[in-house]
């Protein structure tokens, strides 16, 4: 196990304005609460240090190489729910490719995603909260920053496949002010009833599911969820969910062992300790 002893934090140039906010058409969301992610005190670090982050930098998926090519052949469909707003897909070159979710920030301008769905330069990357059907109704957010685990960086260590993204806010409203964010929960265990999100290649629309969580490696989690393919990676697993604000406490993210699954119908996601924490404390800095 290699532990997250520093994060990578790759910064772009260029453009860093908001993109087509004109089509922001959603009510304002309230965030989520302004306190600290739930980090427990326990014994659970994998290690601590600084970061020794190089100028090379983690890569940019040109498509979601994440997922298996498996068919689903389960009779069981994602349960219906409706999606929240503060999760929604990243985009590249005009096409979504993974998928992303608001977590609560002081900025309030924080992505969480999967490792491998960022690498290189990520100024070709947006992401657009709350995407159906080619409408962006909380607009369009540039992508500045990806903030990812050392381990990750240099071995690609499934155990670390997680990442924070900065976005830039020009205007005078937060990405989670208009959203809300998810709280970042910190070893929470393996069991839950979470709800899950996320983005399939080649479709307008995000797929939701309702599962239940065990534990399939030391620091691996996984759910059986139906129709979760390509593109999905990324996606949040929230646990008390808000049936109005759509927001929760966010216990992993579609990634992991096989980057996300080798079939549409299980997806894994890193266990959520010591470690996410250290890399979120970064993010923040």
């Amino acid at each position: 196990m290699i532990v997250c002893a520093a994060a990578a934090i790759v910064a772009t140039g260029g453009a860093n304005a908001v993109v087509d906010t004109a089509d922001v058409t959603g009510p304002a969301v309230q965030p989520s609460g302004a306190g600290t992610p739930a980090v427990s005190t326990g014994g659970d670090a994998r290690g601590t240090g600084t970061s020794t982050s190089s100028s090379s930098t983690p890569a940019v998926s040109a498509g979601d190489a994440s997922r298996g090519t498996g068919t689903n052949t389960s009779s069981s469909t994602p349960a219906a729910a409706t999606a929240s707003p503060a999760v929604g897909a990243l985009f590249s070159g005009g096409n979504h490719f993974c998928s992303a979710s608001v977590v609560h920030s002081p900025a309030g301008d924080l992505l969480l995603t999967a490792a491998h769905c960022v690498s290189g330069d990520v100024s070709g990357i947006t992401f657009k909260p709350g995407y159906h059907d080619g409408i962006a109704p909380y607009g369009t957010w540039q992508v500045t920053a990806a903030i990812v685990a050392d381990g990750w960086k240099s071995s690609s260590d499934q155990d670390l496949d997680f990442a924070f993204l900065k976005v830039a806010q020009p205007g005078s409203a937060s990405l989670e002010s208009l959203t809300g964010a998810n709280q970042l929960g910190v070893n929470q265990g393996f069991s839950h009833t979470i709800t899950l999100t996320g983005y399939p290649d080649g479709t307008e629309q995000p797929v939701v599911c309702t599962g239940t969580t065990t534990q399939s490696d030391t620091y691996q989690q996984r759910v059986a969820c139906p129709g979760f393919p390509d593109g999905t990676s990324g996606g949040p697993w929230v646990v008390n969910q808000d049936p109005t604000t759509g927001t929760g406490t966010v216990i992993g993210t579609i990634g992991g062992y096989q980057t996300g699954g080798a079939t549409p119908d299980v997806s894994y996601s890193a266990y959520f300790d010591d470690d996410i924490a250290q890399l979120y404390n970064s993010a923040i800095r």
